[in-house]
């Protein structure tokens, strides 16, 4: 019997991408597998079914009893885990920091699921990466909210009515999302300017055109992340910025540490000290927010500082987006069926780092600490 591939319609609010699109369906049938799809789950990111020639249609609880694999975009609701037959296996992200309860129900049930928010970033795992391609989607889609949230020019002009100087844009945080921030507001016009605790991003930074603030603080930490900062180090670095901050027009934070609350930055204080007008789009919102006065979900007036706190942005451009996570998915599965067959390799640092629940035991170190210790 061939391998089920399930996918299901993503039930979570403000949710738009689909696990699967038609491009890769045929990828997978090419590999000896059997696709179940529901009807419609590709409509919110503009894939209808009609595209779908490789994939067999049918309603979710079939599907979810099914399925031997179930391909996710947010973690499965408790529903779908206490539908699944068990022994199947559930890929996607799984939030597990924020979602203690699906977790141990996902154990209880003796699901093997993989979260792809924990797969290595090795060399070998790039295409995998789907945490690095939905934060390019996130940090382009924050300097376009950033530009049009800004009651003023982005670029430069030069009219008949004099010239109006480039609006200074501020990016904190230089990962993927920072990066993709960056050179998307260059493009736009700005004059741009980039911060991180991570001396290495400096060339980075400064190929895309933006000078790097220094500010005499350096956080190199393990897996390309950066560590806690000792109070020397954030004092230091905060009256910096602050100063950055204030001289800005336009400030998009993105700075987080996966599974952990955002670190805050961007203080009230210096909020007050910025011009009439200026706009502070925190991408960080979800975790908490870089700035301690971002409201998830919602745009804040302080003052007449627009302060925007956008949710799930990969979701706002939806095709782009399904189909590089999409990709991602293949890309981590393809390993497992060698022959249209499902065969994972635990020696695979892969499969070891990415899993969450596997066999009745919650495998990833940090999120059985957390979750199982704290029931003693």
């Amino acid at each position: 019997m061939p391998v089920v591939v399930g996918v299901l319609s993503e039930a979570a609010a403000r949710e738009s991408r689909v696990a699967l699109v038609p491009e890769i369906a045929a990828k997978l049938k090419s590999l000896g597998v059997r696709v179940l799809m529901e009807r419609g789950a590709g409509a919110s990111a503009h894939f209808p079914d009609a595209l779908y020639t490789d994939v067999e249609f049918g309603d979710a609880a079939a599907i979810l009893g099914a399925a031997d694999i179930l391909l996710k975009v947010q973690p499965p609701t408790s529903a779908e885990i206490a539908a699944l037959k068990r022994g199947a296996v559930v890929i996607g992200f799984m939030q597990a920091y924020a979602r203690p309860e699906g977790v141990r129900a996902l154990k209880e049930r003796g699901i093997t699921s993989f979260a792809m928010e924990l797969v290595p970033r090795i060399s070998r795992a790039q295409s995998m990466d789907a945490l690095s391609s939905q934060a390019s989607v996130a940090g382009y889609k924050a300097a376009l909210i950033a530009a049009n949230t800004l009651e003023r020019f982005l670029p430069m002009l030069t009219t008949a009515a004099g010239t109006i100087r480039p609006a200074a844009v501020l990016v904190i945080g230089a990962g993927v999302a920072g990066l993709q921030a960056i050179a998307t507001a260059k493009r736009l016009g700005a004059v741009v300017e980039a911060y991180d605790v991570r001396s290495a991003t400096k060339d980075q930074i400064k190929s895309l055109g933006a000078k790097f603030i220094e500010t005499g603080v350096s956080a190199e930490g393990a897996g390309g992340y950066a560590r806690e900062l000792t109070p020397e180090e954030k004092a230091r670095q905060q009256e910096v910025l602050d100063a950055r901050i204030a001289a800005s027009d336009a400030v998009i934070s993105t700075a987080s540490v996966p599974g952990r609350a955002a670190p805050r930055i961007i203080l009230k204080a210096a909020v007050e000290r910025m011009k009439a007008g200026s706009v502070i789009v925190d991408i960080a919102a979800e975790q908490g927010g870089n700035c301690e006065l971002t409201q998830a979900g919602e745009t804040v007036l302080h003052g007449s500082v627009k302060i925007v706190g956008p949710l799930n942005l990969p979701a706002s451009l939806p095709y782009h987006a399904s189909e590089m996570y999409s990709r991602n998915l293949f890309n981590f599965l393809k390993p497992a069926l060698p022959k249209g067959e499902l065969a994972i390799d635990w020696n695979d640092e892969v499969f070891a780092g990415a899993v969450l629940t596997h066999d009745g035991q919650i495998k990833h170190e940090a999120t059985r600490a957390a979750i199982e210790g704290a029931r003693t």
